[in-house]
């Protein structure tokens, strides 16, 4: 009887994932199916969508009007530039709040939190005008750093949790074999916790990717991402929803790939040091 409850019950889980999982995924299978489509056909009643005609034409049109491959250099240049710039920054300075806290290690870190719920637009007036004063606007090095500010506070705090889950009885070991300050972090510390790091760097190329409040209102032509790439489709005249819908298959399509093979990854660093 208990078995038999049991494989209900696993039946049951099982559907209601799927089926979350379906309606997660939804909004992602429409858009391709409109890439195929006329825009005649993609204002049409779903079933018509569905049952009409399917065309490669909207990517080849949205390739001829945009230069695709620059957006995606642009993209990926910052949003790797972003986080080994964070990574860079907030491995130190975890390790020194995790292994050398103080009476204020807390404070500053609900208070770097804090600054996360802060409005983008709140500060985008000051940052505008500094970018202007020192000629970064419409870079990629300026929206290296802007984005690598923007998550820094998410990288400390998954880092600090990792770091927190290691003995440090083993860090004073090495520090009694002769290890210093560097060779413990590079050789001890991070191959330790590297699960933790490798999930804080996908997540954090995952944020950087897909951010598009600043990458909207810092660049133009030069530096612009896949974010604007999208956004360009959207006109004063209306929505060409086939394109748009094109140019977001190509944009997201990238980071759909990578998610999918490192999700292991991903999962494993995300629940490192949850179960002892």
């Amino acid at each position: 009887m208990a078995r038999a409850i049991s494989k209900r019950s696993k039946i049951i889980n099982s559907l209601i994932a799927w089926t979350i999982g379906l309606i997660i995924f939804f909004p992602i299978l429409w858009i391709i199916i409109l890439s195929f489509k006329t825009e005649g056909d993609a204002i049409r009643s779903p079933l018509a969508v569905v049952i009409s005609n399917w065309t490669f034409e909207n990517y080849f049109v949205v390739q001829d009007r945009s230069d695709y491959f620059k957006h995606f250099y642009n993209s990926v240049f910052i949003a790797l530039g972003s986080t080994f710039l964070g990574i860079l920054i907030a491995v130190p300075a975890s390790w020194s709040m995790a292994f050398v806290p103080s009476k204020r290690t807390r404070g500053i870190l609900l208070w770097m939190l804090s600054t996360k719920m802060l409005p983008a637009v709140g500060v985008l007036y000051p940052i505008y005008i500094l970018f202007i004063a020192l000629g970064i606007l419409d870079s990629r090095v300026g929206l290296v750093v802007v984005l690598m500010l923007m998550n820094l506070p998410i990288i400390v705090w998954m880092l600090y949790t990792y770091f927190r889950e290691i003995p440090e009885e083993i860090l004073e070991a090495s520090r009694m074999d002769g290890a210093g300050l560097r060779e413990e972090i590079l050789f001890v510390l991070t191959p330790m916790a590297l699960p933790g790091i490798a999930s804080t760097v996908l997540l954090n190329i995952i944020l950087a990717w897909n951010e598009a409040f600043w990458t909207l209102n810092l660049t133009a032509a030069k530096a612009a991402p896949l974010t604007a790439f999208i956004a360009s489709y959207s006109s004063p005249e209306g929505l060409f929803y086939a394109k748009l819908s094109a140019a977001s298959v190509m944009a997201i399509a990238p980071i759909l790939i990578m998610g999918w093979f490192s999700q292991k990854q991903l999962v494993r660093g995300l629940t490192f040091g949850a179960v002892k």
